[in-house]
């Protein structure tokens, strides 16, 4: 069974059932300025649960978060792989600091035969998401829907991660999460919702999947980081001073803590970044409880505490399979026989880039 050629394993929702396969690939490393060190995904996968197991995480949860951040850098998503030192920055340090619980119990503190509220006792959000997700996609194979929203989590790293396992059972797979006030209001100078990722992946035939997997902010702050890393400036208009005002310099951004949301100005349509940060406020924060932004406080993303939201939605509670398969191809092809402006090859769909980034790495 594969969805869009993407590879598919261990499809189960037990608790290695990432769906996703362990196949050697690799992964590329940005070190200094423009230094690339390739290595292969198992040997990154393994070195990253080695370390999570030192720090006394559980076997099967060490393996899945593991498995979470090297599948960010097979697919180009840098910012939230082990390449962008997320491994050390956020999870060894979350661990060491408690504010990350490395022997989390997490436990259903409601549910009905197609919703359900997760507590994730402070758990790395990396596995609490592929749990939260595998109960929705179990939902869904009864109910031919499963929607989950998690309490008490922690950073869950690239949210198409999530998205894409229930794509692997012929379902439409959302996934988001809410994090620690990072991105101003339209008319703001304070920062009141966080970067507020949101991700929708749907599966194909002979195309890759749709894979949406965009921020709210008009830039994620692991991009702020890795700017400055690589000494570089920031595009105009996606970050802010500590004033509220416009800058380019990624230390002054990253210090300031304060960026734009999707749409960057009023003029060109913030409210709408805004508006749908809110959204997820209130499927990640507010329907488990957990707040929204504004009520985590500093930190949220990996002290305080993060919500999420999963949903998975069975294609055959539509319509057969098969027909919606070849109408997603037939929208896509379409798509990709666009005229294109000078200078683009062709015009691509949400995911494409990322799945054929994979596929050379793999």
């Amino acid at each position: 069974m594969v969805h869009g050629k993407y590879p598919v394993g261990d499809k189960s929702v037990g608790p290695l059932g990432t769906g996703f396969t362990r196949k050697v690939g690799r992964v590329v490393e940005t070190v200094g300025q423009q230094k690339r060190i390739l290595a292969e995904a198992d040997k990154l996968r393994e070195f990253a649960a080695q370390v999570f197991l030192k720090l006394g995480v559980p076997e099967d949860d060490a393996r899945i978060s593991a498995d979470v951040l090297v599948r960010a850098d097979l697919r180009g998503v840098e910012t939230h792989g082990i390449s962008n030192n997320n491994l050390g920055r956020i999870y060894v340090r979350g661990i060491k600091d408690g504010r990350i619980s490395p022997k989390a119990k997490i436990k259903i503190v409601h549910e009905t035969p197609v919703t359900a509220v997760v507590d994730g006792d402070g758990g790395l959000g990396l596995m609490v998401g592929v749990r939260a997700m595998n109960i929705a996609i179990e939902k869904a194979r009864s109910s031919y829907i499963g929607l989950v929203s998690v309490c008490n989590s922690r950073h869950f790293g690239m949210a198409q991660y999530f998205s894409m396992m229930a794509v692997l059972h012929g379902m439409i797979g959302i996934s988001s999460t809410n994090a620690s006030p990072l991105v101003l209001p339209t008319g703001g100078k304070e920062a009141v919702v966080g970067t507020n990722p949101i991700s929708v992946a749907a599966p194909s035939g002979v195309e890759a999947p749709y894979c949406l997997d965009m921020g709210t902010s008009a830039i994620v702050f692991q991009k702020v980081i890795l700017t400055a890393r690589l000494g570089k400036t920031l595009p105009l208009g996606v970050a802010a001073d500590k004033d509220g005002k416009p800058t380019t310099d990624p230390l002054v951004a990253r210090d300031a803590r304060k960026l734009f949301p999707l749409g960057s100005t009023p003029e060109l349509g913030s409210h709408k970044g805004y508006g749908l940060g809110i959204l997820v406020d209130i499927l990640c924060g507010l329907l488990s409880g957990q707040g929204a932004s504004i009520q985590l406080g500093v930190g949220g993303g990996s002290g305080a505490g993060s919500g999420h939201f999963f949903g998975a939605i069975r294609v055959d509670a539509f319509r057969p399979m098969a027909e919606f398969q070849a109408q997603m191809d037939d929208m896509i092809q379409r798509i990709h026989r666009t005229p294109t402006v000078e200078g683009v090859e062709k015009v691509l769909v949400a995911g494409e880039i990322e799945h054929t980034t994979e596929q050379k790495r793999l």
